[in-house]
């Protein structure tokens, strides 16, 4: 129906306040709702996704009525459909497009060349992966052809060039060429000469046409200097030295530095690093086996506007130097996950000094099995302002102790994973204290480990700690509900703001606190994975409180059957990720309920589920157009994926 006495205008303000999802629903009411959604306001950074086939034209065609917008085109090969799909976007966007990708795809440079000298608005290029575009080594060799790219890309800010086991020197100096004004690249994964060319079997040259060389990158990098900022080197054989090199070169100052995966790089190298690039706002050190603490102090010391920092899987980083980390006052994110010999404590004792401290947004201690409840009792009141995102996945010591603290003092949290954390029961969920328990997590004595005894009749030189799973839990009753109900203590409900809840291996949770607890209107990912207690009680409240959910995983959930996903999934209008892995009772049932209810579905699991059949799977595949990855393997015996 029309609504011809509200304003354009009125209509937009309304629906902002709308998900993005039942915008696009609400778009299809009538033509004034529709042009209320084409609002300017709702169409920035908007980037669309779609794969090469015939429908995709009229969708191109579609999109010449839009201002500004980004494409991810996939599946772009040779053949003429290709061509011509290439064609359509340069002809109805042309200047207008502002980011481009072609993921999995193998297109040629004739192909490409129809495109790009059209985009004399692009401010992002993604070539990750497009081997068929350099296997040559005779991209852009021709002077027509690089003076029509250059003419089109000097405005181009973000080029990412990973992946490509082709790219030279040559074909890579004839790209940057076109791009005067670079901020931002990338050449993760890339086979660069540091050191030596393995192909001559001697130290690296200039002007390679097998690779690119060390020193070819420095001359870009001197070269643009003054623009560029960011640099991605990720999961290359860089050396110290070459570490070295780039950091001292005249003019650059970076921003930010990804170095994920780059084994060799030691502290030494780290310390000139953070010395000539002292204007660094984001690290990426992940999986640099070979750096200790002193790469932390260094950051602490030199990096005063550092904002985001990614140390995880770095082995060798202990407690020391996190304290003076904690003092740096821009920072937001610090990523220690993996890192195992860290504690957290000199985290609270830096939070705590008197001087200006990181106002973290984002803590990632995922798999840090040193963690205990003590230091989460003082770093959630030292976070309380700022925290948003908190990850202890697989932080084995914490109890129910670490979930009341997080739910008393963490109120505006959007993101929790506490997926592995298997001492945490319904007691912590309902922030209630078993009574059993301490309330206080300061009280606890500290694990001193075996005690010796002064009997050795019995060959007992020692008495082991008590294992964690000698201790049992007492189970909640209905008069302990009915305290839940009335107390004013404060429960997972606190956290208002949840968007995204891991509760995967937490074995003892049960459908008593599930069911009470997990109400949270703006929920959008939450993972019951692996919780064998849990019952279609669970699921449908689930589904009733949290309507807002966009991905759902109830892998190895035994008790989880047809019955309650046919209560549960019509009110689940968003889901667009179901994970049922090894649920037993799941059938062929589902997956018609599947079909008449989750029409935005893209990806579904379910494997090992012994009574579905690969020719229901085919089925669904024909009765969603959404559905992108299916995962059957095993299912009915079959071992089958389905990837779209």
């Amino acid at each position: 129906m029309e609504s011809p006495y509200l304003p354009t205008e009125i209509i937009s303000y309304i629906l902002s306040f709308l998900h993005i999802t039942d915008r696009k629903e609400a778009s299809l009411v009538c033509k004034s709702w529709y042009d209320a959604c084409q609002d300017h306001q709702f169409q920035k950074n908007v980037t669309f996704k779609f794969p090469v086939s015939t429908s995709s034209l009229d969708f191109i065609c579609a999109l010449a009525r839009r201002p500004r917008c980004g494409l991810v085109i996939s599946h772009l090969d040779g053949s003429s459909l290709s061509r011509r799909v290439l064609l359509e976007v340069g002809l109805h966007l042309g200047p207008r497009l502002d980011r481009l990708a072609l993921p999995g795809s193998s297109i040629t440079e004739a192909s490409l060349l129809v495109l790009l000298p059209h985009l004399t608005g692009l401010r992002k290029l993604d070539l990750q992966g497009l081997d068929s575009l350099f296997m040559s080594g005779a991209f852009l060799s021709r002077e027509e052809h690089r003076r029509q790219v250059q003419n089109a890309l000097r405005n181009l800010e973000e080029l990412d060039l990973s992946d490509l086991r082709y790219l030279s020197d040559l074909s890579f100096n004839r790209l940057t060429s076109c791009t005067p004004r670079l901020c931002s690249l990338s050449l993760a994964g890339c086979h660069i000469a540091f050191e030596f060319d393995p192909y001559r079997g001697c130290p690296v040259g200039f002007g390679s046409s097998a690779l690119v060389s060390l020193r070819n990158l420095l001359s870009l990098l001197q070269k643009q200097a003054s623009t560029l900022h960011s640099l991605d080197l990720s999961r290359t054989s860089i050396t110290p030295e070459s570490l070295r090199s780039i950091a001292q070169v005249p003019g650059l100052r970076l921003e930010d530095l990804s170095l994920r995966g780059c084994k060799e790089l030691t502290d030494y190298s780290m310390e000139i690093l953070c010395k000539h690039q002292n204007g660094l706002k984001r690290l990426d050190l992940s999986a640099c086996t070979e750096l200790t603490s002193r790469t932390v102090l260094a950051v602490a010391t030199e990096l005063k506007e550092l904002r985001s920092l990614s140390l995880s899987q770095d082995w060798k980083i202990t407690d020391k130097g996190l304290a003076e980390l904690m003092t740096l006052p821009c920072l937001r994110s610090l990523d220690l996950s993996e890192c195992l010999h860290v504690s957290g404590a000199d985290l609270a004792k830096g939070l705590s000094s008197p001087q200006p401290s990181a106002q973290l947004e984002t803590l990632s201690l995922r798999n840090c099995a040193y963690i205990r409840d003590a230091v989460m009792f003082s770093l959630t009141q030292l976070l309380s302002r700022n925290l948003r995102e908190l990850d202890l996945t697989s932080c084995i010591c914490l109890t129910d102790l670490s979930v009341h603290a997080i739910a008393t003092y963490l109120p505006a949290l959007v993101v929790l994973r506490l997926g592995w954390c298997k001492e945490i029961s319904d007691w912590g969920l309902l922030g209630m204290v078993e009574p059993t328990k301490d309330c206080d997590p300061r009280d606890k004595k500290e694990d001193k480990g075996p005690s010796f005894t002064r009997t050795f009749g019995n060959m007992g030189f020692f008495q082991p700690p008590i294992l964690p799973f000698q201790e049992k839990t007492r189970l909640v009753t209905e008069e302990d509900l009915g305290a839940f109900r009335d107390q004013e203590g404060v429960s997972l409900l606190a956290l208002r703001g949840l968007q995204e809840l891991d509760l995967s291996a937490c074995s003892r949770l049960t459908d008593t606190s599930i069911t009470q607890v997990l109400r949270f209107p703006d929920l959008q990912r939450l993972s019951l994975s692996m919780l064998p207690e849990i019952s279609d009680d669970s699921l449908v409240s689930v589904a009733y409180h949290c309507r807002s959910l966009t991905s759902l995983a109830l892998s190895h959930c035994p008790q989880i059957s047809d019955q309650g996903m046919a209560r549960a999934l019509p009110l689940l209008h968003r889901l667009q990720h179901l994970f049922l892995a090894c649920c037993d009772t799941v059938t062929n049932e589902t997956l018609s309920i599947i079909a008449l209810h989750c029409d935005r579905l893209r990806t579904l699991d379910v494997s090992m589920c012994k009574d579905i059949t690969v020719h229901q799977v085919d089925l669904l595949l024909f009765q969603l157009p959404f559905l992108e990855k299916v995962q059957c393997r095993f299912a009915n015996g079959a071992d089958f994926t389905v990837v779209l």
